[in-house]
């Protein structure tokens, strides 16, 4: 094939390539692996370069991405992708990283300042330390943050359950102690994917920004810039709006406007409140670090996840009835010191009383949406489906969101968003939905059900089961937190594992019945021998 060098490309409203050799562009210098033909035009509408395909597929050397505006998505020939992302959490802001590796043009709208700022620094907001388990290390990973992110987290190999009396029971996830989860802060991971996302030169982060309204159907974004000292209006374009901007998502108000949307918030009766446990005088952890402590009590619970510099982050959910029932510092010494006192005593009295009565329960919301996405505008994370904190998933499934995004974008075309989009929520709102329901089951399990003697007995049995048959029978918790079986499958699974080792009961109680049978018949026909025998 004839090789031709373009030099024009940005004067050119229409170019045509043929080239299989390295060539430069204007000051650029751009290398291609290999592009067959392709036409190349100027965009008027977005003012940036458009690659619309040729029969051919097109493969662009990652060093052309980003370069002359919009960028290319690699894995097929097509148009270019400009996603306009809100939210500069922890979701919006991985998947910054993950799109901005694909050459995709980022912008990030974040309502709030930039919480690595020395102001945000100083507030305390809200933590709940999260727990990364398989689901989100494999986004990470895709990131190139996976390894950064685990150096600073702290394994958790099982749940430590501390009972009234100061008792403590280990509960391994993995027996075979090869599987766990890591604690690691909020505030650290946000601010890690934050700086990641910003070194990248087709990224670009906006802080305080309102969502004023959103037109989804034309990627169309009117958002109020809050910085400095007076507000203005701004209009934003983009190809591709993804609304990562949490439980009470502008984004999501905007698409509930736009087309018909199966939607339900539920909050429960249950509100949490974070308290703090200070690393001993040695600077060690005051409880021992890798496990996941919980303090069961039926109706209620607390927990705690080690942080890095020694201390535990504290969380107690619990009914708002019984937080208002708490006012003065006897009545939190008295609630303690009756439901939680080996806590009691690694807190210390004059902390818990300041950090429990300077504090106000947050409340606890489980969100459901279906469709997940309206024309080029979707949602991912909580913004298409909140959940309780109870199962470890909440950022583990906006994580994987991201994942399965950028997977099925790399099959889209100029033409083809939409029906993307489609996919997207096709793929995941059955999982979602059940990823929430399994939530807030688990809040059950871990408040009540590790009390009864049945919860261990199933576990047991998993555990053999499962070391009988390997992948053939992988429990639940194991299934969600260590795989990346989808949700609803798990579910699924659970339900068929359920029904065999009830057939199995049934089998059992049924061969011990006719045993029972078996042995009275025996014993009633030898009574005549025995009462002729005794006769003699």
């Amino acid at each position: 094939m004839t090789s031709e060098v373009v030099y024009n490309l940005l004067e050119s409203p229409v170019s045509i390539i043929h080239s299989k050799t390295p060539m430069h562009l204007a000051s650029h210098s751009v290398r291609v692996l290999d592009l067959t033909t392709c036409y190349v035009s100027r965009s008027p509408q977005l003012h940036s370069i458009v690659i619309l395909p040729a029969p051919e597929f097109v493969w662009v050397d990652p060093t052309f991405l980003g370069q002359f505006g919009p960028s290319i998505i690699l894995n097929y020939s097509t148009a270019s992708l400009d996603p306009g992302n809100l939210r500069g959490g922890l979701v919006g802001a991985l998947c910054a990283c993950i799109l901005g590796k694909k050459g995709h043009n980022i912008d990030v709208f974040e309502y709030r300042a930039d919480p690595r700022s020395a102001d945000e620094k100083l507030s305390r907001g809200k933590s709940i330390n999260l727990a990364l388990s398989t689901r989100g290390r494999a986004t990470l990973a895709r990131a190139g943050l996976e390894d950064l992110i685990i150096s600073n987290g702290i394994p958790m190999k099982g749940r430590m359950l501390h009972s009234v009396t100061g008792q403590q029971k280990k509960v391994l996830y993995d027996p075979n102690g090869h599987q766990c989860i890591y604690s690691v802060s909020r505030r650290d991971l946000n601010n890690v994917l934050l700086t990641a996302a910003e070194k990248m030169p087709n990224v670009k982060l906006h802080f305080r920004h309102k969502l004023v309204s959103a037109d989804p159907a034309k990627g169309k974004l009117q958002l109020q810039n809050r910085e400095g000292h007076q507000e203005s209006l701004i209009d934003f374009e983009a190809n591709l709006l993804i609304g990562a901007d949490g439980a009470h998502s502008a984004m999501r108000q905007q698409l509930l406007k736009r087309r018909r949307t199966n939607f339900s918030q539920t909050y429960i009766e249950h509100g949490y409140m974070e308290l703090s446990m200070l690393p001993r005088p040695d600077g060690k952890h005051a409880m021992e670090k890798n496990y996941l402590h919980i303090w069961p009590r039926d109706q209620f619970m607390m927990i705690a996840l080690p942080n890095q510099d020694g201390s535990f982050t504290v969380t107690l959910f619990m009914p708002f009835q019984n937080f208002d029932e708490i006012s003065s510092p006897e009545d939190v010494k008295s609630f303690f010191r009756k439901e939680f006192p080996d806590a009691l005593d690694l807190i210390g009295e004059e902390l818990l009383i300041s950090d429990f009565l300077s504090s106000s329960p947050s409340a606890l919301i489980s969100i459901k949406c279906s469709p997940l996405h309206a024309q080029r505008a979707v949602l991912i994370g909580d913004a298409a489906h909140a959940m309780v904190p109870f199962y470890g998933q909440g950022m583990n499934a906006g994580f994987e969101d991201v994942l399965i995004l950028d997977d099925l974008l790399d099959n889209w075309d100029v033409h083809g968003i939409e029906k993307c989009l489609a996919n997207f929520t096709e793929t995941r709102r059955e999982d979602a939905q059940a990823i929430c329901e399994l939530a807030m089951y688990n809040y059950t399990e871990m408040r009540h059900l590790v009390n009864q003697r049945g919860y261990y007995l199933r576990r047991l049995v998993d555990q053999v089961l499962n070391k009988v048959f390997g992948n053939g029978w992988v429990p639940l918790y194991n299934s969600v937190t260590f795989t990346r079986i989808p949700y609803s499958q798990c579910i699924q699974k659970r339900k068929w594992q359920d029904e065999i080792l009830e057939k199995m009961k049934n089998v059992f109680v049924a061969g011990t019945a006719v045993a029972l049978v078996g042995v009275a018949l025996q014993y009633r026909s030898n009574i005549p021998f025995r009462i002729e025998y005794l006769g003699k």
